[in-house]
């Protein structure tokens, strides 16, 4: 089993204090954790649609139904999403790949070519996802370099279909 060593230590810390790992480290050991493949959209103040990939997503409360995402603080559009009031969350297909490259290029024209509707919020849905969560923004949480949103879910569409996976940097379809 390989082990990976902590960062170095700080000189003003006790010498058998547990530190922190190196970001490296915690990539490479996240990377072995399958993942589903969401797109997250929301309209933004001037009414355009906005999304990008998203692969930090989770169930965090059944009642209030509450689901979680988070965003790299660096990112350029973290303040469409902070300012937009709401998000849906699209929980993405095996075979949208390119829709999924897509919006996770920085300069790509997302929307464009995509099948998409303004949800019931007010939101863009995916048509091609197999669940959208349109969510109203319920919290906003600091998470280090990132920023953790908290939606509550007010409006959910499925369908069936293969979900598309991320495991050590690859994109795929999980097998049934």
């Amino acid at each position: 089993m390989e082990t990976v060593a902590p960062i170095d230590s700080n000189e003003d810390q006790d010498a058998d204090a547990p530190r922190p790992v190196a970001a490296v480290a915690l990539r490479d050991a996240m990377s072995r954790f399958l993942t589903g493949v969401t797109i997250v959209t929301t309209k933004g103040v001037d009414g355009t649609p906005y999304g990008l990939t998203v692969n930090s997503f989770n169930s965090v409360s059944l009642d209030p139904p509450l689901v979680l995402w988070s965003l790299d603080l660096g990112h350029d559009r973290a303040d469409v999403f902070r300012r937009a009031g709401g998000f849906t969350v699209n929980i993405m297909a095996g075979d949208s790949t390119d829709l999924i490259r897509r919006f996770a290029a920085s300069d790509a024209e997302r929307f464009s070519n995509a099948n998409w509707h303004w949800g019931n919020a007010g939101q863009p849905v995916l048509d091609d996802a197999l669940a959208s969560m349109e969510c109203r923004l319920w919290a906003e949480y600091p998470g280090g370099d990132h920023v953790i949103f908290v939606g509550e879910v007010i409006n959910i569409r499925t369908r069936d279909g293969q979900p598309a996976a991320y495991y050590k940097g690859q994109l795929s379809t999980y097998p049934s």
